[in-house]
């Protein structure tokens, strides 16, 4: 029986969220040359950044003469719940050295912290073998997809006429309906989504994303949990990271 904690085995379980990840990354690829930026800084955002949402806000701050300083804070902001997630997926990495820390936070994206979830709730090993051959077979295959898209997009006067701007909040409403059997989602979902669309319009972008996350952290600390009924398991996502 082949072992379920070796880096064959990472690459096997991201071989599903690899697929449904690729077309974020053409994406990314294609809206970069059509804002203007070189290949070469399109891909050193993939490689430094490596999250979608937030290399979709840089690229739209960093051709508008923004300072340097709010870009950088601005992508905080949209990757403000990878906080969460290195705090939850953080407790299961206490054998991991300090430099394979390192390298697992940084790989941390949206389908790997789900995958990761799942196998501690199923009560199966999270290895740094299996987890770091999932997270870079993620990040090579990002990386590839920008120079791809960019080359793409070369042939693309308008992607945002083709719809090709609108995939990413499609598979953020996939990823939030794939936590939908949680205690309390419906309240803490409203309650982000409220609190996001107050924000957005009084404080403006990006500080919504990170604003709204709040509330709906708020609403959950509030909220009892009935712990007669047992968790789902997290879901296994269909995409990246976030790649956001």
């Amino acid at each position: 029986m082949p072992s379920t904690t070796s880096p064959i085995a990472g690459v096997r379980d991201a071989l599903v969220p690899v697929l449904s990840a690729t077309p974020f990354g053409l994406l990314f690829g294609t809206l970069a040359y059509d804002k203007g930026m070189t290949l070469f800084e399109a891909v050193l955002m993939s490689a430094t950044i490596f999250g979608g949402a937030s290399q979709m806000v840089g690229i739209e701050l960093f051709k508008g003469g923004v300072a340097a300083w709010l870009i950088v804070f601005s992508i905080f902001a949209v990757n403000f719940r990878h906080i969460l997630y290195s705090a939850s997926v953080g407790r299961h990495f206490s054998e991991f050295s300090f430099l394979q820390k390192a390298l697992s936070f940084f790989l941390l994206v949206d389908p790997l912290y789900a995958a990761s979830e799942l196998r501690v709730e199923r009560k199966m090993p999270l290895t740094f073998a299996w987890y770091a051959a999932y997270g870079l077979f993620m990040y090579v295959v990002w990386v590839a997809g920008t120079v791809v898209g960019y080359e793409f997009g070369r042939l693309i006067s308008n992607p945002e006429a083709l719809g090709i701007d609108f995939l990413l909040p499609i598979y953020f409403l996939g990823l939030l309906l794939g936590f939908r059997k949680r205690q309390n989602w419906l309240p803490v979902v409203l309650a982000s989504g409220v609190g996001s669309i107050i924000a957005y319009l009084t404080v403006g972008s990006p500080w919504h994303v990170g604003l709204g996350s709040m509330a709906g952290i708020l609403v959950a600390v509030l909220m009892p949990l009935d712990h007669e009924v047992p968790m789902d398991p997290v879901p296994q996502s269909d995409g990246p990271e976030d790649m956001g």
